[in-house]
């Protein structure tokens, strides 16, 4: 069962991706009357370096205690710096992607929000290493901010790619949950990635989906705004990123790595819609 969002993870490096993520942290926090809970992770040195050079250790250790207490004063200042009041300050150090992991399973959150790249993101990696890692290894959804400075003022308009398979379930789930919530519309997309599909196909799935959706409209008593689209692209992650950037769409739903090897949309199409999109991608867990 999908559980309401309670708690919120904001990770943050202090650059300025993880400053427009803390935008969003901050709008689903409020939007869903959520705990926020802001994070920074001070990186370790690595075992080798103080087996080499053993005299220095200590020196090394007060450098990672210095650079905490920075953290730390200005994770205190942020309701004066950025208008944010966490109702938690946590700074931790070892492996980044580890520790918000760990963080978000000890602390309860629902939902993890990062930037996708921070300091460590050069153009050849448009996904970075943290926000790759986190998104392989979390439980929650993740939301992946797009590197802009764009603050959120609504989400209206969200976008579903879908294959019509049964697994895909708990991505409308999620995506009409979000819906119901944000006040949203919901489209549909599936990308045609070979030409000479039968489109008659197409529309029978997407009777099927609708069907579905309808009957939770009807039962829910919630207007939910729904639609289906059909796209050709040499590839499904293009024809996902060039639909939502053209039809400007807040808000991107999809699943991240799965164990079916048989679905249209696996990890490797999400992690590329995160890198060349201009929207928020909401990452959901893949399937234990």
């Amino acid at each position: 069962m999908i559980q309401p969002i309670k708690h919120v993870l904001w990770a943050t490096d202090f650059s300025a991706e993880s400053k427009e993520a803390l935008a969003y942290a901050d709008f689903f926090a409020k939007t869903y009357k959520a705990k926020l809970t802001a994070l920074h992770v001070v990186p370790d040195f690595a075992p080798a370096l103080y087996e080499a050079w053993p005299e220095a250790e200590a020196l090394l250790l007060g450098q990672i205690e210095a650079n905490k207490a920075k953290a730390k004063a200005q994770l205190e200042r942020m309701c004066e710096t950025e208008h944010v009041c966490p109702t938690k300050i946590a700074v931790a150090e070892g492996p980044a992607a580890k520790v918000i992991l760990q963080t978000a399973k000890k602390e309860g959150a629902d939902l993890i929000v990062i930037g996708r790249k921070g300091r460590t993101g050069g153009e050849q990696n448009l996904i970075g290493g943290v926000a790759n890692r986190i998104l392989r290894g979390s439980r929650v959804p993740v939301l992946v901010t797009k590197g802009t400075t764009a603050k959120p003022e609504a989400i209206k308009k969200i976008l579903v790619p879908t294959d019509f398979t049964a697994a895909e379930d708990i991505e409308r789930d999620h995506a009409w949950r979000l819906a119901k919530t944000l006040g949203a519309s919901l489209m549909f997309l599936y990308v045609l990635e070979l030409f000479g599909h039968d489109f008659r196909l197409t529309d029978e799935m997407f009777a099927v989906v609708l069907k579905k959706l309808q009957a939770r409209k009807k039962r829910e008593h919630k207007a939910v705004e729904i639609g289906e689209d059909v796209v050709k692209a040499v590839h499904g992650w293009e024809g996902i990123v060039d639909y939502a950037r053209s039809k400007d769409y807040e808000l991107i739903v999809m699943s991240t790595t799965v164990k079916r090897l048989s679905r249209f949309f696996l990890g490797s199409t999400t992690e590329k819609v995160i890198a060349h999109s201009n929207v928020p991608v909401y990452a959901i867990p893949r399937e234990r």
